[in-house]
């Protein structure tokens, strides 16, 4: 009796591993973006600030995905209480490794890009930057899914 549920344990134990790796690297990543999305939107509801802020232009080149999730990062360390547990915990999100992974959208190798500087367009106000930010988060989701 003990080697059968012994078996069946084993087989239940494998299954799942299985399970799990079949599911490939995106649907965490996936996951962890919608995290991010819930929030920035828990964020931006707590602040009604006419900040100014540098952000990353609208239309983001491919291998210049990660400079501006950067400067997404810096922009909102430099601006904001980082004790503020939303505040805290989004930026944090936006530094994990499956957030990262996600959103480099570069696909062209050794390519040195020539991505614009951080708030080169000039500062946006805080409800245009988080507009950028989630649009940008959001094309992240829609690569992870096709």
């Amino acid at each position: 009796m003990k080697l059968v549920v012994l078996c069946l344990f084993a087989v239940c134990c494998w299954s799942l591993a299985n399970t799990t790796t079949t599911e490939g690297p995106t649907r965490g990543q996936t996951r962890k973006l919608q995290e991010v999305l819930r929030q920035l939107n828990d964020v931006r509801e707590s602040l009604q600030n006419d900040t100014m802020l540098n952000a990353p232009p609208e239309n983001i080149e491919d291998c210049c995905s990660l400079t501006a999730l950067e400067c997404f990062r810096s922009s909102l360390q430099a601006h904001f209480v980082t004790t503020q547990k939303k505040m805290s915990k989004l930026i944090k999100s936006l530094r994990n490794s499956l957030t990262v992974n996600a959103l480099n959208f570069c696909t062209q190798g050794n390519v040195e890009p020539t991505c614009s500087e951080c708030g080169s367009d000039g500062e946006v106000n805080v409800q245009e930057f988080f507009n950028r930010l989630k649009s940008f988060i959001q094309e992240g989701i829609t690569r992870l899914n096709n």
